[in-house]
């Protein structure tokens, strides 16, 4: 059985949230990656590979050195399916934010 792993457990971790942060705004070799955490390499190393797998990251051999690039069409492929719920909650929170004004105006007007 081929089992892939999640794409938002992968983003659930905040290393690896930090991680394509940081690719996001330019590619960069496994050693970089590394130097910004306070953590072993080969922990970051594996951050690395579930973000490849999850196919959040794509990875380039250049001579010896890895460079891992931001997958652009599946972090869109992520907010195309968070969107729905996103316009659903701002739906909802405008409605609250409708009802405390209401709430608000009516206190102001009966002096309470």
């Amino acid at each position: 059985m081929n089992l892939r792993r999640d794409v938002f457990q992968a983003i659930a971790d905040p290393t690896r949230r930090s991680i394509l942060m940081l690719v996001a705004t330019q590619s960069m070799t496994a050693g970089t990656i590394a130097s910004n955490f306070d953590t072993a390499r080969p922990t970051v190393s594996k951050h690395l590979q579930i973000l490849t797998e999850c196919e959040l990251l794509r990875s380039e051999q250049n001579g010896r050195e890895i460079i891992y690039h931001l997958n652009p069409n599946k972090m869109k492929e992520i907010a195309d399916f968070i969107e729905p719920f996103r316009k659903m909650w701002d739906g909802r929170f405008n409605k609250l934010e409708d009802i405390m004004k209401n709430y608000h105006q009516e206190n102001k007007k009966y002096g309470t």
